[in-house]
């Protein structure tokens, strides 16, 4: 057993969403390919959870998606 990690691990690139129970503050980031795929996820987890758009990962940063009607 050694020392946990203390730098947060860099996200891949992707399109990033975060789905949540309703009323709760935490939830699990859920990470798609491609666009289509992001919105594909959304409209699956929207009836039954909470779902907050991050952005789109590009070498470890996340860049708010503009031309997202959500």
């Amino acid at each position: 057993m050694g020392r946990p990690a203390s730098k947060p691990k860099d996200l891949r690139d992707g399109f990033y969403i975060e789905v949540r129970n309703k009323n709760k503050s935490t939830g699990v980031k859920i990470r798609r390919d491609t666009k289509e795929q992001l919105l594909a996820a959304i409209e699956e987890y929207k009836e039954s959870k909470d779902v907050v758009v991050l952005g789109e990962a590009k070498n470890g940063k996340l860049i708010p998606i503009p031309d997202l009607d959500k």
